[in-house]
């Protein structure tokens, strides 16, 4: 892993989503599921697994009979025609994907979903859909990472919205009950290109919020993430960042949980955390970083108690924010590997 190769995988995002965004404008890559799909099983590890969870959540809440798995796990659904299955793999050759993938390989459908479509996870795959993200060529996955959610939004539009070619499972809707945020039946090329912008935005006025938030985060006990379950990638792919560039001590945690398992951190350690806002629970775990002095920094709104905030176009958008806000903790990652 390079980290100036990093970097530039970083700054190259904007144009690896209009990159996307057009290719899904010349053909849906999901045309080729069959009708009669009744259960998504989505497999992976590491990001691969982050942005999947995130995908089964939203569409669960759509009616979809949906799991993301661990591809170790020994346990999981049996295989079956009405399964879908979607093995994610950035490179194609996580060794504990393709092992899942073998005890679904002519019983399931299976979708691999991948960056490199001449790789192992696509061979004997019913489907396969490239991630179109480019070569990652600082070893890390940041773009693979954005362009996964991206696509998994994709599918889950194939699979809830009816009048598509492959008919919507049974029971599902575009979104989940009540209307709450976090549905399906958006156009992603649009959402693709309002990323895109964010992301140029994040990068171009890094200059203002880039050194300040690097500094705040910069403790000698790590750095911990907050987000809530809609948006639980977004901590973990940020706490993976700091680990596995800098080697820093970091860990994610979902906004509700935080009062019920790292709040007694706050204790006792110099606690410098990325919160992620969105989450009926903010002003909860707010409360207590407010009566423990420590520190937290937010991405894509402001909360009482924060010592600092970094805002970006379009972040009042959840789609957006879902895509986007990871870049902070990747450049201050960067900034930390590079120094």
């Amino acid at each position: 892993m390079i980290p100036e190769l990093y970097l530039a995988d970083l700054e190259a995002k904007p144009a690896a989503l209009a990159a996307l965004a057009g290719a899904l404008e010349t053909g849906d890559p999901f045309a080729g599921i069959p009708s009669g799909i009744r259960r998504v099983l989505l497999l992976g590890m590491g990001s691969s697994r982050y942005a999947a969870r995130v995908a089964a959540l939203r569409l669960r809440a759509a009616g979809v009979d949906a799991v993301a798995e661990y591809a170790s796990a020994a346990l999981s659904y049996p295989p079956g025609p009405e399964t879908l299955v979607v093995a994610i793999s950035a490179t194609g050759g996580s060794r504990e994907t393709l092992d899942a993938v073998a005890r679904h390989r002519g019983r399931s459908f299976v979708l691999a979903l991948t960056n490199n479509p001449d790789s192992a996870v696509t061979e004997g795959a019913d489907l396969v859909v490239p991630m179109v993200a480019g070569e990652e060529r600082g070893g890390v996955s940041c773009r693979t990472f954005q362009h996964t959610l991206a696509l998994l939004l994709a599918l889950g539009d194939r699979l809830t919205t009816p009048g598509r070619e492959v008919p919507a499972l049974a029971g599902a809707t575009s979104g989940p009950v009540g209307g709450e945020p976090g549905g399906f039946g958006r156009d992603v090329p649009e959402l693709l290109r309002r990323t895109a912008e964010a992301t140029a935005d994040l990068l171009d006025r890094r200059g203002e919020w880039l050194e300040p938030a690097a500094a705040l985060l910069d403790g000698p006990h790590g750095v911990y993430t907050i987000a809530p379950a809609e948006h639980l990638s977004s901590a973990e792919q940020s706490a993976l960042m700091f680990r596995e560039g800098p080697r820093r001590a970091a860990d994610a945690c979902e906004t509700g949980d935080w009062a019920h398992v790292d709040v007694y951190l706050t204790k006792t350690l110099d606690y410098r955390a990325i919160l992620f806002p969105g989450s009926r629970y903010d002003e909860q775990a707010m409360d207590w970083i407010r009566q423990r002095g420590s520190t937290v920094l937010t991405v894509g709104g402001d909360l009482p108690g924060a010592r600092a905030s970094v805002r970006y176009l379009h972040d009042d958008d959840p789609d957006v924010a879902l895509l986007t806000e990871t870049l902070v903790a990747e450049l201050v990652a960067a900034r930390w590997w590079l120094a």
